[in-house]
Parts: structure tokens; sequence; C-alpha cells
């Protein structure tokens, strides 16, 4: 009973992922909208779009031409946000003054890839059936077995398919430096910044670790060191699992939920059920259960108001390079962000 009068009250939850906290005032959406409402989106493209810059066969911005791939497509990004190669960069002043602590800079490489989950200009992943999302995280596993660090204690996981894995028509070389981290992730939509329609991801590989997954590294440390080696994700998947509340889907290896601490109205991560460090600890089975969670997410998030639905989607998994400790505390999930608030026209905004 106590519980039920969250759903009233205001309130701060703890999210265990952060070791933040979030407020949370549920009575808020019962106040009148009056203000900022967005256009429906009732776009309806075509299967091929000649003017598209990902299309199988087109010219990109830069003179390159894709070739005429058919399932996934991987290519460097024209315009990626970090770079292999760069000037070197070094501050001036001395250490100690006020510039070198409050003026702080520290250069970033890395190597950014672009992702086509398929030929067709106008098959989100919303659209697809889960054997033909397989391919997609076959990609992505691939692409972060060939950025890993020799040294990890992932190396031993790897499945030899992986190892011989042909390219999907992909335009990738060998990084050549050793990376710390890989963001894969998706932009979905004009309103979440997606500059092209055809859909399509992300990877980057960059030499810092991103704040976000900095913090909840520490925090998947800390609670393994202090509950006897127990996996903060799995304990919070088998809770959740009993309470049947805030569950969104469930399959034998997956469970999507609205987060307790969901910060966004329809926030959903996918979660591994069992401790998986990364995308090499998935076996057959499990990218088969991997895509039907990402298959019934996304579809569900487009059913919900009859809209191609926007969010920002990444997946969290341990770093290409770090400490045994952190590798093995990792636990690989999921996290979707999508803005609308109340309807397909109204979104929500980070404000105060």
């Amino acid at each position: 009973m106590s519980d039920k009068i969250l759903d009233d009250i205001s309130h701060r939850r703890y999210n265990p992922l952060q070791g933040s906290w979030v407020l949370v005032s549920p009575h808020r959406m019962k106040r009148p909208w009056q203000g900022q409402q967005e256009a429906v989106s009732k776009t309806t493209l075509p299967a091929y779009d000649a003017s598209c810059y990902l299309c199988p066969g087109n010219t990109r911005a830069q003179g390159d031409k894709n070739p005429e791939y058919s399932s996934t497509f991987v290519f460097v990004n024209d315009y990626g946000a970090v770079k292999e190669e760069q000037a070197e960069y070094r501050p001036e002043g001395n250490e100690g003054d006020l510039s070198s602590i409050l003026l702080k800079a520290v250069p970033v490489t890395g190597k950014c890839y672009v992702m086509t989950y398929s030929p067709s200009h106008n098959l989100t992943l919303a659209d697809l059936s889960p054997k033909d999302i397989i391919p997609i995280i076959q990609t992505w596993t691939e692409l972060y077995v060939a950025h890993l660090s020799p040294a990890s204690l992932l190396v031993a996981s790897i499945p030899a398919t992986t190892l011989l894995a042909h390219s999907h028509g992909s335009t990738t070389t060998r990084p050549n430096q050793q990376y710390r981290y890989m963001q894969i992730f998706e932009n979905k939509g004009a309103s979440m910044g997606c500059s092209n329609p055809h859909p399509h991801g992300q990877v980057w590989a960059t030499s810092s670790l991103p704040s976000e997954l900095s913090l909840e590294f520490e925090q998947l440390k800390k609670y393994r060191r202090d509950h006897g080696g127990a996996h903060l994700l799995v304990d919070y998947a088998q809770l959740e699992c009993g309470k049947k509340e805030r569950v969104v889907f469930e399959n034998d290896g997956f469970l999507a939920l609205c987060p307790w601490w969901a910060v966004w109205p329809f926030e959903v991560m996918i979660i591994s059920k069992t401790h998986k460090r990364s995308l090499v600890d998935l076996g057959d089975g499990d990218v088969k259960t991997f895509a039907e969670a990402i298959a019934e997410v996304t579809r569900r998030y487009d059913n919900l108001f009859e809209t191609q639905f926007p969010y920002s989607m990444g997946i969290h998994q341990a770093p290409l390079e770090g400490t045994d400790e952190e590798i093995e505390a990792s636990h690989f999930h999921v996290h979707f962000y999508p803005p609308l608030l109340r309807s397909a026209t109204v979104k929500k905004f980070l404000v105060g």
C-alpha cells in the first residue's frame, strides 16, 4: 500500500547505475497543456531514394559510391565527431595556475562509423522482424571485436564465427590505435537530430570513456564489491521480473522494462537476465532473444501513438580496453530515451 502512495506524491527515486536521484512529480500529468506541439510524422518513404546518401549504389556527399549492398552496410563517417589523425594539442600555462585548473581540455581521437540496417530506405527497426535484426547484431559484434584490446578478458569469449565473419559489404579498416570504448547508438527521427531518414545507427570508437559510462562502471564495481560478487543488473532484473509492474516485454534471455528511476515518460531498458559483459558473450540463442526484444520494443513504440516514434538508443557494455574488475562488473544492456510526453505531438523538455 505504501508504494501506491508514490503514484500521487512528489518523491525522489534512486538511480543505482548513476548513483544519483531523480525528482518524480506524478500529479503534474493532470495539468492542462497549452504549450508547444509538434506535427505528427506522416511521411511515407519509398523503398529506394535516388537522392539518399545511404541507399545502395548511390554517391555520398564526399563522392564515395555505396556498393549494391543487400544486408547491413558500414562505412567510416564522412563527417565523424572524432578522427584518428588530428593536430597535437598541448595546453599552455603552468601546472597549478587558474587556467590549468579551470580551463581544462584534453584531445580525443577515435573512429566513427555509419551503419545502415538494411538496403531499404523505408524500414526502421520497428518494421524489421527479429530474423532481419540478427544481421545488425552480428555486424555490431564484428565491429566491437575488430576494436577490442588483445589484452582484454573478453578475447577468450569471441566465437570463431565472429573471427571469420564476412564484412556485409562494409568499407571498414582496422583502427590505427587501441581505443577505450565503443558507443553503439541510434538517434531516430528528425526531432532527435537525425540528418538522414534512411534507417541507420552510428558506432564511435573513442580514446576516452563517456561520462555516463564512467559513472556506471563505478557503480557496477561498487555493487559487486559490496554484495559478495553479485551483479547489480542481474539482481534488478530478477526483482522486476517478480514484481511485473514495469515490464514491457520478456523472453528467456532479455527483459525490457521502464526503469524505476526513469527520467523520460516512455524510457525503456533492455537488460540481459543473466550476466553478459558485452556482445561477444551472446551465443546464438542470446542473439535471437536480443533481436526479438529490440523488435518488440521498437514496434510497441510506433504503435503507442501510431507514429514513427523518435528516440535515442544506446548499447552499454564492457569497454574495449579496461581493467579486469571493470570488464567483469560490466553488464550488457540497452537504453532507449524517447522525447514524447503525452502524445505524438507533445514533447518532454529537460528544463529547470
